[in-house]
């Protein structure tokens, strides 16, 4: 049987009720919520507000209209980044971030609409706090931090960071694409005004789907304006949330598998982020035993998510990750769409091999995989 570690990229395998609930939107409430009033539209828009609601309990939000929909994180993430600058403002983000928060900030950078300071991790792989404080400068209008690296699986101190930015009266986003679903959130608690999130990773919905957490009273300038079924007299955008930002007709079916998603999840998030992180611990200390490997990620099983990137030899990673393909075993070799964090670890030449690891996982999954390497080795 193929083994499968490779969710940190898109989770497998989904649910049977996301399947069915993906079918049953295009098959039965087939119709453009929000469009019309005849009985599929109102229960498409009945689908829409449902994932919502769904979502804002697992972000800990108190009102759902603080949730926008988004095609995904790095859609999100655009939103949040490119609807909160202005010409003249300072940013700080982490070596750490992901192409999705790296490129529209140096693309700002490079225009000379914005100034922007990278903060690198310390020596263990997480970012301190008081560095981020450091770089604060009197034009520093958002702090940018993922809550945990896709590379490595490091779980920032995120919510340090947003005490930070509080203090400074400053915006705070977190890139949640490899935390929300996996482990607790509450956007409070966070003390973020922005939480980015992938709808098709630990939510375990199909691609296409994700969200950003708006807190209350944020006024961001939309990317896209257009149809929104509502004030349809006006030329100008609404202002009203969520249609503010959910301009054309939404994927439907997609928000329909990632409702499905919610409800698989929520009630066993405790016991999925166990599991994982008793599976990857298990990795972990397999690939550690063995002479030859190098170990990127943190090895406390706390402040890690189910990711454990490592090196086998002198091999390059993208021939690692072929020799397990041919194995069927499914991992990811390579940069990950994050070169700061890779030049941090001094894998930027040959990159590093990600093994993330989901609910569906076991652990006889993990014997087999640590044999496919022993054998590589």
């Amino acid at each position: 049987m193929p083994i499968y570690f490779d969710n940190a990229a898109t989770s497998h395998p989904k649910p049977p009720s996301v399947i069915r609930a993906v079918e049953k939107a295009l098959t039965e409430t087939n119709a453009n919520p929000g469009r019309s009033g005849h009985r599929a539209a109102i229960e498409a828009a009945r689908t829409v507000l449902d994932c919502r609601e769904k979502l804002a309990v697992l972000l800990g939000a108190a009102d759902p209209m603080n949730v926008v929909h988004c095609f995904n994180c790095t859609d999100a993430l655009n939103l949040a980044i490119k609807g909160s600058l202005r010409v003249g403002d300072h940013v700080i983000a982490t070596q750490l971030e992901h192409n999705s928060v790296l490129r529209p900030l140096h693309a700002l950078a490079v225009r000379e609409r914005i100034t922007l300071t990278l903060v690198p991790p310390r020596p263990d792989g997480f970012v301190d706090p008081d560095d981020i404080r450091d770089a604060l400068t009197p034009r520093t209008a958002l702090i940018v931090c993922t809550h945990a690296s896709n590379v490595t699986g490091a779980i920032q101190p995120v919510a340090a960071i947003g005490q930070v930015a509080k203090a400074a009266g400053v915006r705070c986003l977190v890139d949640g694409a490899q935390a929300l679903g996996g482990m607790p959130v509450n956007v409070t608690a966070l003390g973020c005004d922005l939480y980015a999130f992938p709808g098709h990773k630990s939510l375990l919905g199909p691609q296409g789907t994700g969200g950003l957490y708006i807190a209350p009273g944020l006024r961001l300038n939309p990317l896209r304006e257009g149809g929104t079924g509502t004030d349809s007299h006006s030329l100008l955008q609404p202002g009203t949330l969520p249609e503010r930002y959910e301009s054309g007709t939404v994927n439907l079916h997609g928000i329909a598998g990632l409702a499905a998603g919610c409800d698989y999840v929520a009630p066993k998030l405790s016991q999925i982020m166990m599991h994982e992180r008793e599976l990857t611990q298990a990795l972990f200390d397999g690939l550690a035993a063995m002479e030859g490997v190098t170990l990127y990620s943190p090895a406390q099983e706390a402040g890690r998510a189910g990711i454990v990137c490592f090196n086998v030899g002198d091999l390059p990673s993208a021939q690692v990750a072929d020799a397990l393909a041919r194995r069927d075993i499914a991992v990811r070799g390579g940069l990950h769409c994050a070169p700061g964090a890779h030049r941090f670890l001094g894998t930027l030449n040959r990159g590093a091999v990600r093994a993330s690891l989901g609910h569906a996982n076991t652990f006889e999954e993990v014997d087999q995989f640590l044999k496919a390497v022993w054998e590589l080795l």
